[in-house]
């Protein structure tokens, strides 16, 4: 693939990652749910990454710390559902 159609398409997924995020931003507005906010927040961290493997001109073989920001936002994320059904299953137990 051309620079030209690698930087387009880069662009394109990283568009599709901030949309993503402002959409679970806004559920987060809506509902206050943790959940949504850490889903915002590991989406935002994506497109940060999309975007700085297509903006900065470093050869591959030495980029590999800009995927830590990819595994901050699938950390998040699973930090964020555990922390979701650890409380879902705490309210269920006081109900019984």
């Amino acid at each position: 693939m051309s620079s030209a159609a690698s930087h387009f398409v880069s662009g394109m997924i990283t568009m599709g990652f901030l949309v993503a995020g402002l959409l679970f931003l806004r559920f987060w507005t809506r509902t206050r749910e943790l959940l949504f906010a850490a889903f915002a927040a590991a989406f935002a961290l994506l497109a940060a990454n999309q975007a700085l493997v297509a903006l900065i001109d470093v050869p591959r073989e030495e980029r590999s710390w800009i995927y830590l920001l990819r595994i901050a936002a699938f950390g998040l994320i699973i930090a964020a559902v555990i922390w979701k059904n650890r409380r879902v299953v705490g309210l269920a137990r006081g109900r019984a």
